[in-house]
């Protein structure tokens, strides 16, 4: 019976939130990290087609935050933070609201460095000033994505990978950062006055 199953669903949705934060209870002190948090509650302010799950679900979280006292430090993130119920948003809810945009300079170079040296691979052999100058909207993950790209390409060649490989990476890349241009802009201009910049 389908109706049965949806039910079970739900029971078992609400049950495993319960179990996590309970489960964080007993481990405490700890760093409790919950990523992408609108996608599990945004749907708490709409008429959900979930038979409420999320509503309660929400309540559930928002009591738990506000009840607990257990040594738990609670972490966020958020690709859309304007899907977010209200609630979540007030202050007393989180400490601080931080806004992380694109990686400056010196970032993407500490993160190439970081990408190169996981595989093995010395960043003192490439031009890191250049890469970092045509790399200036990429994200830490695109990053991450032009250094195994770049091996592929060197990989088929049968040769060491160079800058020449990275580059052709880079170039082959659209970061999103220009694919949802506006977007993104968005983004920056909600957090201008509402967030704590952060890098």
């Amino acid at each position: 019976d389908p109706g049965v199953l949806y039910q079970k669903f739900i029971g078992e949705s609400e049950s495993q939130l319960r179990q996590a934060l309970a489960q964080a209870e007993a481990m405490a002190p700890l760093v409790l990290w919950i990523d992408e948090i609108e996608k599990a509650f945004a749907s708490a302010t709409s008429s959900a087609a979930d038979g409420g799950l999320s509503k309660r679900m929400f309540g559930t979280l928002l009591t738990w935050m506000q009840d607990h006292r257990h040594p738990i430090f609670i972490i966020a993130t958020a690709n859309d933070i304007s899907a977010l119920p209200p609630e979540l948003m007030r202050k007393g809810r989180f400490d601080e609201v931080f806004f992380i945009d694109v990686p400056k300079e010196d970032a993407r170079r500490r993160i190439l460095e970081i990408h190169l040296q996981r595989r093995k691979r010395n960043p003192e052999n490439f031009n890191l000033d250049a890469l970092v100058e045509i790399t200036r909207d990429f994200t830490g993950s695109e990053l991450e994505q032009v250094v195994v790209s770049g091996l592929f390409n060197a990989f088929t060649e049968k040769t060491e990978l160079t800058d020449k490989h990275l580059i052709e990476a880079i170039r082959e890349t659209r970061p999103l950062a220009v694919l949802m241009a506006e977007d993104v802009a968005h983004i920056r201009s909600w957090s201008e006055n509402r967030c704590v910049s952060a890098d």
